[in-house]
């Protein structure tokens, strides 16, 4: 069984604006529907949770009264931090699946690369999906001294970050951690390997002005 975690817990301060970026719209369609119909394309039988904060689950519901093309979901509600919001939400995952865990303000993931990341985490229990850098960058020490570093080394995260229900359940059983700054860091430190395939560069996670903008013209592309 395939299993989805949208996590929307984003207040969209950077955004600059009073309503949550998840709720923001492209088109007429809220960012979070988008991003929950591109696994509803991938596989229409994927199970989907949605984690929203507590006190916009409301929103939420009256967002999806007046809107078409909801895919079937189940909300949860989610925590402080990322962490707490996913542990939430695999209170509703048993054993046996495959569980992707995805920012809900990133809709432009490909299908490519969300099957990419469910293929291989079937294979080894765990992937993510990573780009290439394409700018120089340095490495700054404690005494704000800098040295160059190869970026054929590095490379940029995205979501889905899909795992083993084994896998995922155990390594959220530990503590949190502020070391904890995605799912695959959380896995990791539960001593399990992950493993990275192509992601898309179009799969930006909306944060600033600047992005919806950008947003705008990938809807149009």
């Amino acid at each position: 069984m395939k299993t989805v975690i949208i996590v929307a817990g984003g207040r969209g301060k950077r955004m600059g604006n009073n309503i949550p970026k998840q709720f923001l719209e492209l088109h007429g369609t809220p960012v979070i529907l988008l991003s929950m119909r591109r696994f509803y394309d991938y596989d229409s039988n994927i199970r989907i949770i949605l984690a929203l904060p507590a006190d916009e689950i409301e929103t939420w519901e009256a967002i999806k009264s007046r809107v078409t093309g909801v895919p079937p979901h189940t909300v949860v509600e989610g925590g402080a931090e990322r962490f707490f919001s996913v542990k939430n939400a695999l209170a509703c995952v048993g054993k046996g699946e495959t569980v992707a865990v995805h920012d809900g303000v990133r809709p432009f993931v490909s299908l490519e690369t969300i099957s990419r990341c469910f293929d291989r985490a079937e294979q080894c229990g765990a992937a993510i999906p990573v780009i290439a850098l394409n700018e120089s960058i340095r490495f700054f020490e404690n005494d704000g001294k800098s040295v160059s570093v190869s970026r054929e080394k590095y490379r940029t995260v995205q979501t889905p970050q899909v795992f083993n229900s084994e896998i995922l359940l155990r390594a959220y059983e530990q503590p949190y951690s502020k070391d904890f700054t995605d799912d695959a860091s959380v896995v990791e430190k539960s001593g399990y390997p992950v493993s990275s395939v192509e992601g898309n560069v179009e799969n930006i996670k909306l944060t600033t002005p600047l992005d919806m903008e950008i947003a705008k013209i990938l809807m149009t592309v």
